[in-house]
């Protein structure tokens, strides 16, 4: 069987496009990456830090991830916060950590991650106990001295929008028919074309496409934006 095409993304500190395999040794090489960490470095006098590189996908479809930074002193609260706010946020939803898998043992949002990280090197963060979307946080590197940005979380590289194709033509969906999700079964992607003229109503007209995971599930209609 082939193989699933990985998705790309955009390295956020000098726009070289790559394919998610190839990100993490980029980045620890990126020329343009290593002028922000020396310009952070020589901008304070404070005490090094660590801080941590973290790779975040969805448990079920690897199309969508992403590579961000955070010092290991940032609490898990901070984590949940970014990915309600480029990923989850539908309808306030609960949400919490667990290590050995979703719904293993619950981790407190107020745990800053070198302690996390003591143990393990991977935690699920699960959003919504009815309709969940499980997220992946792996750590894959770390270095010493100083976060890059003034937020919590830095945001390294995204996914591309991955590319989808009409359920009726073939050409690129623009659309989503949460209709077809619920009441047929099919991933009710439209080109612009087709979602005009798409029968199906009872669930609203098709909504646009996300670059999220969690596009087609509860009430969630985006923007899929980072936070800062």
């Amino acid at each position: 069987m082939a193989r699933k095409p990985q998705t790309k993304a955009a390295c956020t500190y000098c726009s070289r496009v790559l394919a998610k395999a190839g990100m993490t040794k980029h980045l620890a090489t990126c020329a343009k990456r290593k002028e922000a960490i020396a310009a952070a470095a020589a901008a304070t006098k404070a005490k090094k830090q660590t801080i941590y590189h973290l790779r975040i996908q969805d448990a079920y479809d690897s199309s969508f991830w992403l590579d961000v930074e955070a010092a290991d002193s940032t609490p898990l609260k901070e984590l949940d916060y970014y990915l309600r706010a480029i990923w989850l946020e539908c309808c306030g939803h609960l949400s919490d950590f667990f290590v050995d898998g979703a719904f293993g043992r619950k981790v407190a949002m107020t745990k800053p991650l070198k302690q996390l990280f003591l143990s393990t090197d991977e935690v699920t963060h699960v959003y919504d106990f009815g309709t969940s979307s499980e997220t992946i946080v792996k750590l894959v590197d770390e270095r010493s001295g100083q976060p890059t940005t003034k937020h919590a979380i830095a945001l390294m590289a995204r996914n591309e929008m991955p590319k989808m194709n009409c359920i009726e033509c073939d050409q690129p969906a623009t659309h989503l028919c949460q209709e077809c999700i619920y009441e047929d079964g099919v991933w009710g992607v439209l080109c612009d074309e087709h979602a005009a003229d798409h029968p199906h109503e009872e669930y609203g007209e098709p909504m646009p496409l996300f670059n999220s995971p969690r596009m087609g599930m509860c009430g969630y209609d985006g923007p899929a934006e980072p936070p800062y």
